[in-house]
């Protein structure tokens, strides 16, 4: 019988215990538990199968000897004792594709607000003024740049479909192709900037991508370009974000995460008219715990077929 330990109280504000019910629901014959307190889930690390949470605390890591996957429950894993868990021969898998249609929907969110100049409108509301203002133009005809083609950067790709934009993907293997219209590589990334409306940047952060959007890549887009960053705020070099804003070369950026993150409350980046700022929420969903036990069951189903903790969906170490 397979034990499973989830971790985390809450997600998003949505409590963990909803994702232990769903686990119950999808995997009747397994064990799920879920403790309130440090020392109960201590003890029910050491007879786990799987462990699952957002992170892995150290102390859940050493008791957990027989743990043989970990599920992440975040689609970045940059924040795991990966090393560690290779060495003990723990599967990790992420929660890659939880979060594509939430977070795509961010995206589109801030990109029709940015087009049609709907915070203009909320402001002149907030004045009570009807006085009229002109929209940008249409997201239609424009070409956005997506950078990073996984399940986020797929499903704005999906979503941009109706619209009638062109696109252009960017991701580290380009002969792998994807739903673009065009596929480049990071060392032809700069040939998309130079053509690109909206730059969506949807990739996790590496040692690639850590400071991807810098001066050179801010000077090679147009100046009226629009940037929105659902990835890490280190894909981004904030120092040439903020002169670039200040120097008038950026239609608007929406940033759904910073660097540094929190945001310092005197940082330049609240003052811009320009710049939009959410507090990394574009994740959040009342489905996030029902996808993520949809994923896990499935791989368990796997395992219980197969013999074998490998090759399982989502799958990101080994």
């Amino acid at each position: 019988m397979t034990t499973i330990l989830v971790l985390d109280q809450s997600a998003h504000g949505v409590p963990a215990a909803e994702y232990a019910d769903a686990l119950r629901d999808r995997l009747p014959d397994a064990t799920v538990r879920h403790e309130e307190t440090t020392d109960a889930t201590l003890e029910a690390a050491r007879d786990a199968d799987i462990v699952t949470g957002i992170r892995l605390p150290n102390d859940v890591l050493d008791a957990a000897t027989e743990m043989h996957l970990f599920a992440g429950g975040a689609a970045g894993y940059d924040h795991l004792p990966l090393d560690e868990l290779r060495e003990r021969g723990v599967t990790v898998t992420n929660a890659s594709g939880v979060h594509g249609p939430n977070i795509a929907e961010h995206v589109l969110g801030w990109m029709l607000t940015i087009t049609r100049r709907l915070d203009e409108g909320m402001r002149r509301q907030d004045r009570h003024e009807w006085r009229h203002f002109q929209a940008y133009g249409e997201l239609q005809g424009s070409t956005v740049t997506v950078v990073g083609l996984g399940a986020i950067g797929q499903a704005v790709v999906d979503r941009l479909e109706s619209f009638g934009v062109d696109t252009i993907g960017v991701r580290y293997t380009p002969e792998k192709g994807g739903p673009t219209d065009e596929v480049v590589g990071f060392d032809e990334m700069e040939s998309a900037l130079v053509r690109t409306d909206y730059l969506v940047l949807a990739c996790p952060l590496t040692e690639t991508t850590n400071g991807l959007i810098d001066a050179d890549a801010f000077d090679a887009l147009p100046a009226d370009a629009v940037l929105v960053n659902v990835a890490r705020g280190g894909v981004v070099d904030t120092d040439a974000l903020v002169k670039t804003v200040r120097r008038g070369r950026l239609r608007a950026a929406a940033l759904d995460v910073t660097d540094p993150e929190p945001l310092p409350a005197d940082h330049p980046l609240w003052d811009f008219e320009n710049v939009y700022l959410t507090p990394h929420v574009s994740g959040y969903t009342p489905e996030y715990w029902t996808r993520l036990a949809d994923v896990l069951a499935r791989n368990v189903e796997r395992v219980t077929e197969t013999g074998e903790w490998t090759e399982l969906e989502n799958q990101v170490s080994p």
